[in-house]
């Protein structure tokens, strides 16, 4: 068995809202709870073999995003442990933890906002590889053009700003921006949402050709099934903090275990001559400042019993290397 890359142990992510003065006020006056806390990320254990592509899927809210920027260093667990290529993200030292963090680079979902727009492509590219003492400042122009060449941009680009290229083009300077720092991980979060259909297919093909040619391992995050069946060998679908299934993507599409993934996968839009009913899961995610006890998923579930509103189920296996938090799995 080759060694994870990424390996993750009872992972959680807490977010507390202070009150203002008025807030606090009314709380000490009427009596009530202190700060509120939401629990984004819910002991969450997963690991990535080196060259996997994990697609991390769920509703809006579900945590998905808190996971990926945790996993790529920008947000500090509450609990838990994160080791990247054996190193732990938390406890390391210093040079051990730097060298782990270089490995492991973001791409967001929003180019726009995350490219400064004051600076050109030479610079937003070049910059953290020479700051780091990657490449030699004098080499810099020569690097940057060999890596916009291979994301897909004429190399003449280089002295051009952010807001003169369209979107298809911030996506590959961010992705090569990305891979300036010479990363294994890149961590993905939603890529690809706010491009055009033909300009997703154009990146995700992308994606894929550096893989190829890089060995890199990506952790996919998106809302986007179709796409996430098409880049992944492992999908991992989140709800309410928790992840409530994990298998290879063949299989999970083939036959769900878990009902929430099973409400996801049968509203997927499909090119078949059939008549179907469109019927969404019923009811609304629930706030995750009072999550229901139990099952998270059990007010909105079809088979709920009393134990699920009560037992929290494990993520345990289900047979052929599948992971599902469900009784009745």
């Amino acid at each position: 068995m080759t060694a994870p890359i990424i390996a993750l142990d009872g992972v959680c992510r807490d977010f507390t809202r202070h009150a203002d003065y008025a807030e606090r006020l009314a709380n000490a006056v009427l009596r009530r709870a202190g700060p509120s806390r939401v629990r984004a990320v819910d002991s969450v254990s997963l690991t990535v073999a080196p060259g996997e592509v994990l697609g991390i899927v769920g509703e809006s809210g579900c945590g998905k995003s808190t996971l990926a920027r945790m996993i790529a260093g920008i947000l500090k667990p509450t609990a838990g442990t994160i080791r990247v290529a054996g190193t732990d993200l938390a406890t390391a030292p210093e040079r051990e933890r730097r060298a782990a963090s270089l490995a492991v680079q973001m791409v967001f979902q929003d180019p726009t906002a995350s490219l400064n727009p004051r600076a050109r492509v030479i610079d937003l590219v070049g910059e953290a590889p020479v700051a780091h003492g990657m490449v030699a400042p004098r080499e810099k122009e020569r690097f940057v053009c060999d890596l916009l060449a291979r994301v897909g941009l004429d190399p003449s680009a280089r002295s051009l700003f952010v807001h003169q290229f369209s979107g298809g083009q911030r996506a590959r300077i961010a992705i090569a921006r990305a891979l300036a720092v010479n990363p294994k991980i890149l961590v993905c979060d939603e890529s690809t949402a706010a491009l055009d259909v033909s300009i997703q297919a154009q990146i995700i093909n992308l994606f894929m050709q550096l893989r190829a040619d890089m060995g890199l391992t990506y952790v996919f995050v998106s809302h986007d099934l179709g796409v996430v069946e098409h880049i992944s060998d492992r999908i991992a679908v989140m709800y309410l903090g928790r992840v409530v299934e994990l298998a290879e993507t063949e299989a999970m599409f083939a036959e769900p275990k878990h009902p929430y993934t099973r409400a996801l996968l049968e509203e997927v839009p499909r090119l078949e001559p059939v008549k179907r009913r469109f019927s969404a899961v019923r009811g609304e995610m629930p706030s995750p400042l009072a999550p229901p006890p139990g099952c998270h998923f059990h007010p909105r579930c079809p088979i709920a019993v009393e134990r699920c509103s009560t037992e929290r189920p494990a993520l345990r296996p289900v047979g052929d290397g599948r992971l599902a938090a469900c009784h009745f799995a």
